[in-house]
């Protein structure tokens, strides 16, 4: 309850002002002539200002607020180590204890985890936060339960937004040590099969460490071992790394263990680089001019990641019409560099209606058969010459070919449908149209009557007849579509059909595309989340299991979001590399920055909130001495303060905020009182006169 004395002047300020100025002359021009009574008018010219004046007495109905204390508990990945968390938990449960017995306080616990970005620990924008919406008027101090390794202290305490004080108190012992690894140089982008340099320095820090050690690093490619090497502590190290694959080459360096060091957790740098492939080389083989040979061809050179080199056999050996040679515009067929020389120089092969008429030797199919099975791959797109006597089934590229011909050609009109495992296949899963029965895209009239030897059947004919066939042969591959009709879907009879990423998908598998595999495990990141992909021909899956940085795991369900794809995620929450395994297959994606911040140094320390907690008034100190002995100090309640912290003892700023219920008003000038006042005035002064 507070007591004031306030004015409401009944006439405009300056009519009020005006009077008290005549008032004033009156009474110096009385006083100055000593006239008689003059006293007493200037006690009735004063009562009468007062009363125009109109003041009153106020009493404010006030209901005193709380202070609101902030306690920011640090829940990041460095807290995790050795018995911070225990240490944590212990101090946070005894601080508010002893706050909630204090009068006049109201806690918020508030908890700063790692965002993922890579950023650290954001303690203070985790306080910003929680006190939004508090009054800075309110804010009674802030204590922050933490190892000291905290990324967004402000640079004075102005920045704050409060004038309350900020108290440390650390976790952890000043007899830690640690190893870690620190990249120097890493690059993002390297082509396939080139040699790139990372440059990195192992650094030890804490009790007992110094420079010039030596120390075993293991150099790791998606998982398996590289090589190992021995370097220096304190001294920069250049590794050459290759680059075996297109997509993510995820390199790990472990480097030993140092002896009673705090975490190995950064001992190990995870650097990915992307593997770019050169433009992939194809060589297309037509055998005799058709209507779809041009699909292949506009198809490949629309492609900018694929280098065409296409041939088409228009004039045999065996054709003699009399033209002399220096009269052809033709250029004879380069069948020794092609298929003997630059051979495995190609990604892919394509033979296209190719007819054996001598003009490649027997020999050169023996050449393909092993490039094939030494990683090649291959594409055999046939009409009637697959099942006539100038078949390439009749060389020696037979024992990699899946499809045996009957010698029958089936020509009838049918609509070319997805068979039960080519919708499971990446290859050929959700083409448009295939949702429908029949298909939504044109005929085909066409297809060679075969017998499967091997390989898997993704698309059928009519009567379930083999359409496209695929099959690993070795090391490479081996694709077969067993019509030459895919023209008509180019050319759009009846509508067409989705040649584009039937025959794209097609030849990029044969490339081994990482994204057409057909069992594979794949993760990515999406914003803060962690996306988990199945790719599958089975009906069901395993369990998925994610190894976190830190080595928590975790089980995460997969659902079926379309045949042979399944899916699920999880916050990755955490910075550093995610192991996912699903049962005899894995995959790792790395998080954050190749130089987390958070595991920069993860040495516990009061240094760097020690400046702002001294101009705050408040103290950055540790919670266990070197015995490892537990100490949480006392908390009191203090008015405003230069100094808020003592030995063993905390303060928090008792604030004199309040809440204005009413206000009580009573006049001081209006009614009997003040009419008495100025008639008794009134009748002194006439009395006074009248003698």
């Amino acid at each position: 309850m507070v007591w004031s004395l306030a004015f409401d002047p009944l006439v405009p300020l300056w009519a009020l002002v005006a009077g008290g100025v005549i008032a004033v002359f009156l009474t110096a021009f009385s006083g100055f002539l000593n006239l008689r009574g003059w006293v007493l008018r200037t006690l009735t010219m004063a009562l009468l200002l007062l009363a125009l004046a109109n003041p009153a007495v106020e009493r404010e109905d006030r209901e005193p607020l709380s202070s609101v204390v902030a306690l920011v508990v640090d829940k990041s990945q460095s807290q995790r180590l050795s018995d911070r968390q225990s240490t944590t938990d212990e101090a946070v449960e005894e601080l508010k204890r002893r706050i909630g017995s204090l009068n006049g306080f109201d806690l918020r616990v508030l908890e700063a985890r790692n965002s993922g970005s890579g950023d650290g620990t954001e303690a203070f924008r985790t306080l910003a936060n929680g006190l939004a919406d508090v009054p800075p008027d309110r804010v009674g101090g802030a204590i922050i339960v933490t190892d000291g390794q905290i990324h967004d202290i402000p640079a004075n305490a102005g920045a704050l937004g409060f004038d309350a004080p900020v108290h440390g108190l650390i976790t952890g012992t000043v007899d830690e040590r640690d190893r870690r690894i620190v990249l120097d140089k890493a690059p993002r982008f390297g082509l396939v099969d080139s040699e790139q340099i990372v440059s990195l320095t192992v650094v030890d820090q804490g009790r007992g460490t110094g420079p010039g050690d030596q120390v075993r690093l293991t150099v790791k490619r998606d998982g398996d071992v590289v090589t190992e090497r021995t370097a220096r502590t304190g001294e920069k190290i250049d590794i050459p790394v290759e680059i075996a694959h297109g997509g993510n080459n995820i390199f790990e360096f472990d480097a030993e263990q140092l002896t009673d060091e705090l975490t190995t957790i950064n001992n190990r740098a995870v650097v990915t680089i992307d593997g770019i492939r050169e433009n992939l080389r194809v060589l297309l083989v037509s055998g005799s001019p058709h209507a779809g040979e041009r699909t292949w061809r506009n198809l490949l050179k629309s492609d900018a990641s694929v280098d065409l080199v296409h041939f088409t056999i228009l004039r045999p050996p065996e054709k003699q019409d009399g033209t002399p040679i220096n009269q052809l515009s033709l250029i004879a067929f380069p069948t020794r560099e092609l298929f003997s020389v630059k051979i495995d120089e190609f990604d892919l092969i394509i033979f296209d209606r190719y007819v054996r008429r001598g003009v490649l030797p027997m020999l050169y199919f023996d050449n393909i058969a092993r490039y094939v099975r030494d990683g090649g791959a291959m594409l055999l797109a046939g009409g009637p010459d697959y099942a006539e006597s100038g078949s390439l089934y009749r060389t020696p590229l037979a024992p990699i070919l899946p499809a045996r011909p009957t010698g029958t050609i089936l020509e009838q009109p049918y609509h070319a449908t997805l068979a039960d495992l080519g919708k499971r296949h990446p290859v050929t899963r959700g083409l448009p149209g295939s949702e429908q029965d029949p298909p939504a895209w044109s005929r085909w009239f066409r297809v060679v009557d075969t017998e499967l030897d091997a390989g898997q059947t993704l698309m059928s004919g009519p009567s379930d007849t083999p359409l496209l066939v695929l099959n690993r042969e070795g090391e490479g591959r081996v694709a077969m579509l067993l019509s030459d009709h895919v023209w008509l879907w180019a050319r759009g009879y009846e509508g067409g059909g989705p040649h584009v990423p039937l025959l794209r998908r097609l030849a990029h598998w044969l490339m081994k595309e990482p994204d057409l595999e057909e069992e594979a495990l794949n993760v990515s990141m999406r914003g803060p989340e962690l996306v988990i992909e199945r790719q599958t021909l089975g009906e069901t899956i395993g369990e998925v299991t994610v190894e976190t940085p830190t080595g928590d795991r975790t089980q995460v369900v997969l659902t079926e979001q379309e045949p042979g794809l399944w899916r699920g995620g999880m916050p990755a929450g955490e910075t550093g590399l995610f192991s996912v395994t699903e049962g005899d297959m894995s995959a790792l994606i790395h998080v954050g920055p190749q130089n987390p911040r958070e595991y920069t140094d993860v040495l516990s320390t009061t240094e760097p909130l020690a400046p702002l907690s001294e101009a705050t008034g408040g103290a950055s100190e540790r919670l266990r001495d070197v015995g490892g002995d537990l100490t949480v100090p006392r908390i009191v309640s203090m008015r405003p303060s230069a100094s808020y912290a003592g030995n063993g003892w905390l303060g928090l700023k008792a604030t004199e905020a309040s809440v204005l219920n009413g206000v009580d008003r009573y006049p001081l000038m209006i009614g009997l009182l003040g009419l008495a006042l100025l008639l008794g005035a009134l009748s002194l002064t006439w009395y006074r006169e009248g003698r």
